[in-house]
């Protein structure tokens, strides 16, 4: 929807009714000043929702991109628009969680509508006591397992394209695509 020009929008602050009672009565000042309404108002409508355009929910979709820019979140413009605004809103809660197995299976489960869980062979191992033998080096590789949730199907291509985005370059990652949640019982 374009704000610059809605046909019959009125004005909440006519013009013409601001003029000195010298033009209160004059046809051509007020249709002159008319004119200047049927330009102005939208500029009015804009400002008096002004904070109605901050709250991704309620925003209009043409300025959800510059909001996500705001907020630096990268959006997809194949995303359906519902899915663009959960990101954006949820921008802060994604920023804190950016990089770590839940921050990648909360961005899948919100962008995709897929479960998921996150296998990573880290590279970090702690002890309680002194001089422990050295974990094995870290594999390098992710593998993200994937299950449908809000669709019925799970396109691997698209899961790659949301995990690359969201991993270091440096890890390989694979993922697979499951029935449903793993460890569940199958009748």
């Amino acid at each position: 929807m374009s704000r610059a020009a809605v046909p019959g929008l009125p004005s909440r602050h006519p013009i013409g009714e601001l003029l000195p009672a010298l033009y209160a009565d004059d046809d051509f000042a007020q249709r002159f000043t008319a004119g200047l309404d049927t330009v102005i108002a939208p500029v009015f409508a804009t400002l008096d929702n002004l904070s109605a355009y901050f709250r991704p929910r309620l925003a209009p979709a043409d300025f959800l991109d510059w909001l996500a820019a705001w907020v630096a979140v990268e959006t997809d413009p194949a995303w359906p628009e519902e899915v663009r605004r959960a990101v954006v809103e949820r921008a802060v809660e994604l920023h804190r969680w950016r990089g770590t197995r839940r921050g990648l299976a909360e961005r899948l489960r919100l962008i995709l509508g897929v479960g998921a869980r996150i296998v990573d062979g880290g590279g970090v191992a702690w002890s309680t006591t002194p001089d422990p033998a050295l974990p094995p080096a870290p594999s390098g590789e992710l593998l993200v397992l994937v299950w449908p949730e809000r669709t019925p199907e799970v396109d691997e291509d698209q899961v790659l394209a949301v995990v690359r985005a969201s991993c270091p370059v440096h890890l390989t990652s694979r993922v697979r695509i499951l029935p449903g949640p793993p460890g569940r019982a199958e009748s």
